[in-house]
């Protein structure tokens, strides 16, 4: 182990050191501080649609003069119901004694309801006055456009992160191969201490990316207000994220080194990792599709089947899934890693050496 954390650190310092790491962390951290913000710069003055039964609409525009309010009389009370099912209206005024809202209301309309139906009863008649009665006629959907971003955001993070670590591995092994390096290294090295510590280092390299992410990601949503609107349980999201994407990419990173040590091109290296690259894709295109349907068929499924898990599970989870279907994901993952690892490091062992010609998968994994 120490030598398979010799290599690690070789390839974590030789990244760390290299101008292209250092000013794509800075874009990266610039961009995802920007996209925090950008949700407040760009809003514009809020607009609410309200209703009344039997109610005196209430003089908000006074309290809020930058929002803007429409206002709509129901006949009974079921009318009302019905417009706030079909979100025809956010809020309605019943008797002057309570609201009706599809799940929780807005804060700040909630707010502005209560403050200024108890300002305008005072005055008119100068006792105590009872708040108002918040009745939800649906489910809670308070946080539902919060986790669906949420989940949009993963899906392009975790994608971009595999894809981007997975081909710096497969073009490393190239070009040690190529170059007859790794040589010169496996006469005081084993395969595995090389092929292992390769994998460990530029892991570390893309975790140091991803954390980067989210805690850029994170402050800027503090700072500019909209971390508010996060579901809860946003710390047992963002470990998840970390342990999933180390699943992923040590599963893909596996078998793209394992597939790059087949060729001694860096032109052949696209060819050989296409079955990799297909299946990121995929689990991609599976992972977007969940974001609008977290709990349709083919996303439940996909979640359990790995390494298409690594991906549509986060996504999953960004939407509220039971911890037993989360554990029982992640120990069928586990498994996947600890078979691509066996079949990676014995594919990189028979095959990194022979140069020349393209080798055929089948002369190194035949039994001997």
């Amino acid at each position: 182990m120490n030598e398979l954390m010799l290599v690690a650190r070789r390839e974590i310092v030789t990244q760390l050191r290299t101008k292209a790491f250092v000013t794509g962390l800075i874009i990266t951290a610039v961009l995802v501080a920007a996209v925090s913000f950008a949700p407040k710069l760009l809003d514009g003055p809020n607009s609410y649609t309200l209703g009344t039964v039997n109610s005196q609409r209430l003089p908000l525009e006074a309290a809020a003069p930058d929002s803007e309010f429409t206002w709509r009389a129901f006949s009974d009370e079921a009318a009302a119901k019905r417009a706030v099912l079909a979100k025809d209206v956010d809020a309605v005024l019943v008797n002057g004694t309570k609201v009706l809202t599809d799940g929780e209301i807005d804060d700040q309309l909630g707010v502005l309801l209560q403050s200024v139906n108890r300002e305008a009863k005072l005055g008119a008649a100068g006792v105590s006055i009872p708040p108002l009665k918040m009745v939800s006629v649906g489910a809670d959907t308070r946080y539902q456009a919060a986790r669906t971003g949420l989940a949009v955001v993963l899906v392009i993070v975790l994608f971009m992160m595999l894809i981007g670590q997975v081909g710096m591995v497969a073009m490393g092994v190239v070009e040690e191969k190529g170059s007859r390096i790794v040589e010169i290294l496996l006469s005081t090295l084993r395969p595995w201490q090389l092929f292992g510590g390769k994998i460990v280092g530029l892991g570390a390299v893309g975790l140091i990316n991803l954390v980067t992410i989210l805690a850029v990601g994170l402050a800027a949503s503090m700072a500019s207000g909209i971390a508010g609107d996060f579901p809860p349980g946003m710390p047992g999201l963002v470990a998840g994220v970390v342990v999933w994407f180390v699943l992923g990419y040590t599963f893909f990173a596996t078998l793209a080194g394992a597939f790059a040590s087949l060729v001694s091109r860096l032109e052949e290296v696209n060819s050989v990792l296409t079955p990799v690259i297909m299946v990121i894709m995929v689990s991609y295109f599976v992972a977007f599709y969940a974001t609008l349907d977290p709990t349709g068929t083919l996303a439940t499924v996909m979640s359990y089947v790995p390494p298409f898990s690594s991906i549509v599970m986060p996504v999953r989870m960004a939407t509220e899934v039971p911890l037993w279907q989360a554990g029982l994901s992640t120990a069928a993952m586990v498994a996947a890693v600890l078979a691509a690892l066996a079949f990676g490091a014995k594919v990189y062992q028979r095959a990194v050496l022979r140069t020349g010609a393209r080798v055929r998968l089948g002369d190194v994994v035949r039994v001997r």
